[in-house]
């Protein structure tokens, strides 16, 4: 079988492919074209040479979600609320994020009040009616939302979690009334308690989706039209696959469904290294992500802001842990009003890129500091493919940084990249230091086309002993892809006390999740997993704990707090086995194990060395040996300062670092002084 995936980055588009039954293997890097991104997809394709005809799978990522939320070219959307409602999605909560910050500014709601409508109806948390919907109510608002063309509707009433007849009934008007519009109910995305989160997920999942839809249907047709005939799966932001028609309906799931890739091969080579714990790092054209696999478990939230904590949009979908800052390849160098050096989070992108491209680019980057320093082979770029200009990085640097610092132009792009890897330690920081974790107990798994470039600065930094290097790291995501099984979540809000929960009633409640996520699922009879969401009575927010169905079916109360008990005490240091106990929610992950691909094995020739001066440190530049990855072998031995080259990445190796090939091919650099 051929399995391929694409994963469409800020400036690159990667492919990977790999066929089990002759044992070929594809790869092709293309830069992003944001104005048609199939065409990026087929240009990967017609570049790799994959046979188009003979892949059996492929599996999607891509940006475009993301992107379309976070640069506001949604469609104009309007909303549904309960009467009396109208002003939740613009209050929404009342935290100051940051207290101390006089020009903060709340996040602007993307559908404004005058494109809110009240619909007199009412259902109690209970899931009980207390007024009737109107719908010709309803209808008078499609007359509205039709003359005012918005092309997308949210839908939320209040507890519609507990009972969606209402909103059912509203969005089948909607549907009839505005045949052309995109609508979008709460309930058929994630039916769980808190107004203002449901309320900004539909919101979000309606906007992005025409665009979303859209560009999904583009994508099959151009690939149907060049001849593919297998399985398309589009990547979630919770680590597994679906179909294209679930991506049309729930769009919202596939935010962080680029990113996500990389943490799923980060756990999957762990776990054949031998190392449970690691942290992910991927550093790509545009950004840096970082995330923490503990126990070879990729670890999840169930919400998170698209644009940051302070002023992000709220989404309510559960999604691998991921930090991200503005610290890519393509990010730019610049100079505050206070003559401080700052680099990202603006970034060149694709178009027009660093100044080294030569496609136009004019302002200093992360990629242009590394040719001046040459850390990046200016002529071996990508393999030869791509030539970079160092004379135009090294004017740009110069002219843009140095002089105005006063500083030479090599001093210049080590500051760029120093002031790079303090930022990215700091992302790191968040996934470890701050949620309890020691990273001197951790390996940083390095991918992305910059990951290689930084990973021994940053794991220096923070004194993590080991740092992997895996194949292919340059398209590490679109391998995480290959690697992920098909997934689908669904949670019921079910509030009620563990002393007097009714079993059976529960028991109901999770054969009901089963059968709609059954029904998500293609790839035969999906794994369920259960998970209720407990908390002391008087917490504010719950932690999921993993609940054994057999548990449920025996009505084991003691055993269902006893895992809880002990949960608490693992995340917090405590836990208050005095207290009583409620649940919240209830969580199912169905999930339906995929064939994966044989990953290739090291080679086997005698490595042919040469030599390229290169800056280490704040001395002057050094001879670095410069070596090609394929001619590793498993068991060699690199002694720094070395330069590891691939296409699409270069792995450094500072002084007094060592680096060894292990048996399956990966690069185990160990960080010295």
């Amino acid at each position: 079988m051929l399995f391929v995936a694409v994963d469409i980055g800020g400036t690159f588009t990667d492919l990977v492919g790999f066929d089990d039954a002759s044992g070929a293997l594809y790869s092709a890097k293309r830069l992003t074209t944001p104005d048609n991104l199939v065409r990026g997809v087929l240009n990967c394709v017609d570049r790799g040479g994959v046979p188009i005809a003979d892949i059996t799978r492929l599996i999607h990522g891509s940006t475009v979600a993301i992107n379309t939320l976070i640069e506001r070219k949604g469609a104009p959307t309007a909303l549904l609320v309960t009467k009396g409602t109208r002003d939740v999605y613009a209050i929404g909560r009342g935290n100051r994020p940051d207290a101390y910050n006089l020009f903060f500014k709340r996040p602007k709601p993307i559908v404004p009040r005058r494109d809110i409508h009240e619909i007199d109806e009412r259902m109690l948390a209970g899931g009980i009616v207390r007024t009737g919907l109107n719908l010709s109510e309803v209808a008078a608002a499609a007359a509205e939302i039709r003359k005012s063309g918005q092309t997308a509707v949210a839908v939320c009433f209040l507890h519609s979690y507990a009972n969606t007849s209402h909103e059912h009934d509203a969005a089948e008007t909607l549907r009839a009334e505005l045949p052309g519009a995109y609508v979008s109910a709460s309930h058929e995305i994630m039916r769980e308690y808190r107004e203002y989160e449901r309320i900004s997920t539909t919101v979000v999942n309606a906007y992005i989706g025409p665009t979303v839809s859209g560009y999904v249907g583009r994508l099959e047709e151009g690939l149907r039209g060049h001849g593919f005939r297998g399985e398309l799966s589009i990547m979630q932001s919770n680590g597994g696959v679906m179909s294209p028609e679930v991506a049309v309906k729930r769009p919202v799931m596939m935010m962080e469904s680029g990113p996500v890739g990389g943490v799923i091969a980060s756990a999957e080579v762990a776990r054949t290294l031998g190392h449970g714990n690691v942290i992910s790092f991927d550093m790509g054209g545009t950004t840096a992500k970082t995330s923490l696999v503990r126990d070879s478990a990729v670890a999840m939230a169930e919400g998170y802001y698209v644009g940051g904590y302070s002023s992000g949009d709220p989404v309510m979908a559960p999604v691998v842990d991921i930090v991200e800052v503005g610290a890519g390849g393509g990010s730019v160098a610049w100079i505050d009003e206070a003559g401080a050096l700052k680099v990202g989070p603006l970034s060149a992108g694709s178009a027009p890129g660093p100044i080294c491209y030569g496609l136009g680019g004019t302002q200093p980057t992360i990629t242009d500091a590394n040719v001046v320093l040459g850390r990046l082979g200016a002529e071996e770029f990508l393999g030869g493919e791509m030539r970079l200009d160092a004379k135009a990085a090294e004017e740009g640097v110069a002219n843009a940084i140095g002089k105005p610092l006063g500083l030479d132009t090599r001093a210049a792009a080590r500051a760029i990249v120093e002031i790079a890897v303090a930022k990215m330690s700091l992302a790191v920081r968040q996934v470890s230091v701050e949620k309890g974790y020691d990273p001197r107990d951790f390996a940083l798994v390095a991918s992305g086309g910059a990951g290689p470039l930084h990973a021994a600065m940053i794991a220096r930094d923070l004194r993590i002993p080991k740092v992997i290097i895996p194949w292919f790291p340059s398209h590490f995501s679109a391998m995480g892809m290959l690697m992920a099984d098909e997934r689908h979540d669904a949670v019921r809000t079910y509030p009620a006390a563990l002393e007097r929960l009714d079993f059976a009633d529960l028991e109901r409640v999770v054969n009901e999740l089963e059968r709609g996520l059954r029904g998500m699922c293609r790839g035969g009879d999906p794994e369920i997993q259960i998970q209720l969401d407990l908390r002391y009575v008087g917490q504010e927010f719950s932690l999921s704990v993993p609940t054994p169905r057999g548990l449920i079916l025996k009505g084991d109360r003691a055993a269902i707090r006893a895992a809880f008990d002990a949960l608490h005490q693992r995340r917090y240091a405590h836990s208050a086995d005095d207290e009583p106990v409620e649940i919240i929610n209830v969580r199912l992950v169905a999930s339906s194990r995929r064939a994966k691909p044989a990953m290739p094995k090291p080679g086997t020739d005698n490595p042919r060395p040469r030599a390229r001066l290169a800056t280490m440190g704040p001395g002057p530049a050094v001879s670095c040996e410069v070596i090609d990855r394929a001619a590793l072998s498993a068991g060699q031995i690199v002694e720094g300062p070395a330069l590891i080259q691939e296409y699409g990445s270069t792995t450094v190796v500072f002084p007094r670092d060592v680096c060894e090939v292990a048996a399956t091919g990966e690069i185990i650099i160990s960080i010295g002084a």
